[in-house]
């Protein structure tokens, strides 16, 4: 395994540092994915990497969302022989302690093509979430999982693994790119490309230093579009059935 932590980066100055360190402690190499920060998080990120080759930053040229930036990343990774490409938050939502889980289930013998950090499976758990909020991405990820038949219980999910295999069979060009339905997209394109997704449980933390970019509007786009992605899809499986019963 080579493995490359990509953290994208906002406004991340009180945080990073401290994930980036934690990250490392683990031996694998970190990217730090910036968009344009103002508030001097690419400048600690460099300062960072100065002090550790296996730290480097992709300074991006303004705030074009999370998706982007793991795409960005992705690409930047791949170029450069990494097997396999982590996701996770530089929030410290995603406990680096627990990435050694998610590496060590990537490398076991059935070679899964996406392991999922979860908060819903058995064993999985929130913490400092209000209830709202946790019924909120439950009753998400329960309707994702019905209406696009995605075998996973936390599509929603940001703490992720991914082979570069199966990266290199997803258009990256056709992928969503707008908050959470950039990880529901990935994980149906990840299926949809032949790969095997496998969950483990992690304990999501709330943050505690600076403010979280989560807000109504990300959820409901996330909701519309893969209320519009599933019609889409009935309507193929619909066409090729009236194929079928035409010939």
């Amino acid at each position: 395994m080579r493995a490359l932590v990509v953290i994208p980066t906002y406004n991340e100055r009180e945080n990073i540092a401290d994930i980036v360190t934690r990250v490392r402690a683990l031996d694998v190499d970190v990217l730090v994915a910036d968009d344009a920060s103002p508030d001097g998080t690419g400048a600690i990120a460099d300062q960072l990497a100065s002090r550790d080759p296996r730290v480097h930053v992709l300074h991006r040229a303004g705030k074009e969302g999370l998706g982007r930036a793991y795409l960005d990343a992705f690409r930047w990774g791949l170029a450069r022989g990494y097997t396999h490409l982590v996701e996770m938050d530089a929030d410290g939502s995603h406990r680096p302690e627990q990435l050694g889980s998610l590496l060590s289930r990537a490398v076991a013998a059935d070679r899964p093509d996406l392991v999922i950090g979860s908060r819903w499976v058995a064993g999985g758990e929130v913490v400092n979430w209000p209830r709202h909020r946790e019924l909120l991405s439950r009753g998400g990820n329960l309707y994702v999982r019905l209406w696009l038949g995605l075998p996973v219980a936390d599509a929603t999910a940001g703490f992720r693994v991914y082979t570069r295999e199966v990266l290199e069979r997803i258009d990256f060009d056709s992928v969503g790119v707008s908050g959470y339905y950039f990880q529901v997209e990935m994980t149906r394109q990840t299926v949809a490309a032949g790969g095997s997704v496998v969950e483990v449980p992690i304990s999501f933390v709330e943050r505690t230093r600076g403010a979280s970019k989560m807000s109504g509007a990300i959820v409901r786009e996330a909701m519309w579009r893969t209320t519009d992605l599933g019609l889409r899809l009935r309507g193929a499986q619909l066409r090729r059935a009236l194929r079928r019963t035409a010939e």
